[in-house]
């Protein structure tokens, strides 16, 4: 599978290694790096600054529409809210970390995000760049279901409730899952035909090595 564009999907549930896996593969392969997760965080941070709650998103949403657009930094795509880029420890705040899960269930900020997430493959065009590694929840059964390689990326609990708490977040693994995979909109599932790695039991290179192999850059 070569390609001269290339389109990865990463999917996975909290702590099983999406960032670190598109990190490495967005600068090794001169891709576009996409964190879905970020733009939640975003949206979250940007609405509990304005004070909408969680019940309140849908209303507000249907009354005012913030803009969206991308700032390039390094192989990075940051989404501007409004005209706002949110420095990563402001997204990673312990009121963020308890409204992000609820507020991404809400369809309206899904709509919101889901045109603008699939414009990144045209930014990393016009940015040029060899091709795009999106990482998320629900990239490769919606917003990606056409890329080039779909990856599911899993862990042991364990290894995953240790990774969570190195980036600064409390929340427990099975409260995050629990609310990834049973919410009505976009679930986290694995789609058809992904690549499946367990990456409590292969090093950073060795998954590398395995997604780069599959679409003859290895």
């Amino acid at each position: 599978m070569s390609n001269s564009f290339q389109i990865l999907a990463i999917d996975g549930g909290a702590g099983t290694g999406k960032s670190t896996t598109a990190s490495i593969l967005a600068d090794r392969l001169h891709l576009l790096h996409v964190d879905t997760g970020s733009h939640y965080r975003s949206i979250t941070k940007y609405l509990t600054e304005n004070e909408i709650s969680p019940d309140s998103v849908q209303r507000f949403l249907a009354e005012s529409s913030p803009s969206l657009s991308s700032q390039i930094e390094g192989n990075r795509s940051l989404l501007s809210v409004d005209g706002h880029i949110y420095p990563p420890a402001s997204l990673r705040t312990k009121e963020v970390n308890h409204f992000v899960s609820h507020v991404a269930s809400v369809a309206e900020v899904r709509t919101l995000l889901f045109d603008y997430q699939r414009g990144q493959i045209e930014t990393a065009k016009e940015n040029s760049f060899s091709g795009l590694v999106m990482e998320g929840r629900d990239i490769g059964t919606v917003i990606l279901p056409d890329a080039d390689l779909k990856i599911f990326l899993v862990a042991d609990q364990k290894i995953r409730e240790s990774r969570r708490q190195s980036d600064g977040e409390v929340d427990k693994i099975s409260s995050r899952d629990f609310l990834d995979t049973s919410r009505s909109i976009a679930p986290l599932k694995e789609s058809e035909g992904s690549l499946r790695i367990d990456t409590s039991q292969f090093s950073i290179e060795d998954v590398y090595a395995a997604i780069a192999n599959k679409i003859g850059m290895g």
